[in-house]
């Protein structure tokens, strides 16, 4: 390559993007796009704006350092309640307030936290509306995977300013961990075992002594007041790659259980299905109680080895079946009514997505979808319907 033409790449590497009129209003016609309702999906503190501000307004508790909320107001927003003035707050979370309220007091002190159990027991979505009601911006997230390195979690580098600057701040790329540490916000981790145990060990530093070092730059970043981490991981992952002792003593660790009874995974799976029927805009009716409270048993009896009454004991597939799941399986059925039936959901709107969830293994979990028909669903009148979708599907 010619002298002149290092040169030139060096100049253009350094030079700011200034956009031109008609690239300006490509990035403004974007933006406005992202606004509104046209997102599928709206961070909590976008969709939960008006109880985030209800609850500013109203809230008179200590907050500590940096903190948006005082920690009776977090609670309130992630488990619901009226406020003083007649604003209903509608619930987060369904399940133990206390572990909530240990979630909450850990994150106001010098120890990070980490929500552990099983798929689909809610801790994204609590460690998000933490996130949101401490600190107002849910988007500092990390997710770990067995191919996040040490640059994810501390901080990489711009290489085009790298080759022609060398080391500096300006060609530092900050990761999201970082930008909380200088912000005094809440950083998020989801599936921390899912990280290599070499990577997942640069927290230590961070954790304890709330710095983090850039000696290519002779310098480091102290975490401001506020800063914390909410880390998640999932139980089913034990043994991949598990928390070293030294990292483990920086967690407080709650663990997120599945729904105490039926009752309570019925409201959950309800609330959640009529928030997403909103979102997703779906021309079909609200689903009837009795059918999620068929598919919340199913995964109930299925998941415990055992029919509810404790009568017959049963099979249990490979799969989780989690409150999560019972949610897609009956928003799938409605988008079935909607667009293929005439907007009411039915047992054979449930068959097909009932499988799919249940029946991972081809093999094994079908051989215990098909007792369970036969020994459970079949002797059950009302659930005549249900069983003969299901055989016809199976």
């Amino acid at each position: 390559m010619k002298k002149d033409s290092k040169q030139h790449i060096q100049q253009r590497a350094t030079e700011p993007f200034v956009p031109t009129e008609g690239q300006q209003e490509q990035i403004s016609t974007h933006a406005e796009g992202q606004s509104g309702n046209s997102v599928l999906r709206q961070h909590a503190e976008q969709q939960f704006a008006e109880e985030l501000e209800e609850l500013a307004r109203a809230d008179r508790q200590q907050r500590p350092p940096n903190w948006r909320l005082s920690p009776w107001a977090v609670r309130t927003y992630l488990l619901g309640g009226r406020l003083p003035n007649g604003f209903q707050v509608s619930p987060k979370y369904i399940g133990n307030a206390r572990l909530i309220e240990i979630a909450i007091s850990t994150l106001a002190t010098d120890r990070a936290l980490l929500l552990y159990g099983l798929p689909g027991t809610a801790k994204s979505w609590v460690s998000e509306h933490l996130a949101a009601a401490i600190s107002g911006d849910s988007t500092l997230l990390i997710q770990g995977t067995a191919g996040t390195d040490e640059s994810a979690l501390r901080y990489g580098w711009n290489y085009a300013r790298l080759l022609v600057e060398g080391p500096s701040p300006a060609a530092l790329v900050a990761s999201p961990l970082m930008t909380a540490m200088q912000t005094g916000k809440l950083a998020r981790i989801e599936e921390l075992t899912r990280i290599s145990s070499e990577v997942q060990d640069t927290l230590i530093t961070i954790l304890s002594e709330k710095t983090l070092p850039i000696p290519e730059l002779n310098r480091e970043v102290q975490a401001r007041k506020g800063f914390n981490v909410i880390a998640t991981a999932n139980n089913r992952d034990k043994g991949v790659n598990d928390l070293s002792s030294a990292l483990m003593r920086r967690f407080n660790t709650v663990v997120l259980p599945l729904p105490q009874d039926i009752e309570e995974e019925v409201r959950i799976v309800e609330r959640r299905v009529a928030d997403l029927g909103q979102v997703l805009e779906l021309p079909a009716e609200k689903p009837a109680l009795e059918e999620i409270r068929r598919v919340v048993t199913i995964f109930r009896e299925l998941r415990e080895g055992k029919t509810l009454d404790g009568s017959l004991k049963l099979k249990i597939p490979s799969g989780t079946l989690s409150t999560a799941e019972a949610i897609s399986v009956i928003n799938n059925g409605l988008a079935l009514a909607a667009y293929y039936g005439d907007g009411t959901l039915r047992a054979g709107d449930l068959a097909a997505g009932l499988t799919g969830a249940i029946v991972k293994d081809p093999v094994q979990d079908r051989i215990v979808w098909l007792e369970y028909l036969q020994t459970v669903m079949k002797e059950r009148r009302s659930w005549q319907d249900l069983y003969r979708a299901c055989r016809e599907v199976v």
